[in-house]
């Protein structure tokens, strides 16, 4: 058994949720904020079996989307909330995966 902790926005959370669910994957959303661009994003805890992990990986991969973000450099480099840095776009989106082995799990 597998736990995956998935990092990915916001802005595709709903999205990541209910196609997990609709592929019959329970998800707990937890609300949780990027340390370099300061911004909210959404953890999913998902428990699957080993032979789902891929499966899983893929849902995640097609529903979270790269964008671009304009910010700071100041703001990027978390040492302030200034405006006077220089604007930086960066490519935020897609989705960090952790899959951890499980010894046990009860449902309670």
């Amino acid at each position: 058994m597998k736990l995956i902790f998935a990092i990915i926005s916001n802005d595709d959370s709903v999205k990541a949720s209910a196609e997990l669910n609709s592929a019959g994957f329970f998800v707990t959303r937890l609300s949780t904020t990027g340390g370099y661009l300061m911004v909210g994003n959404t953890t999913l805890l998902i428990g699957t079996e080993d032979k789902d992990v891929e499966r899983v990986k893929q849902i995640i991969a097609s529903s979270c989307a790269k964008r671009t973000h304009t910010t700071t450099t100041i703001n990027s480099l978390g040492r302030g909330l200034g405006n006077n840095g220089l604007p930086e776009a960066v490519t935020v989106g897609g989705a960090t995966v952790f899959v951890l082995g499980v010894d046990e799990m009860v449902k309670l």
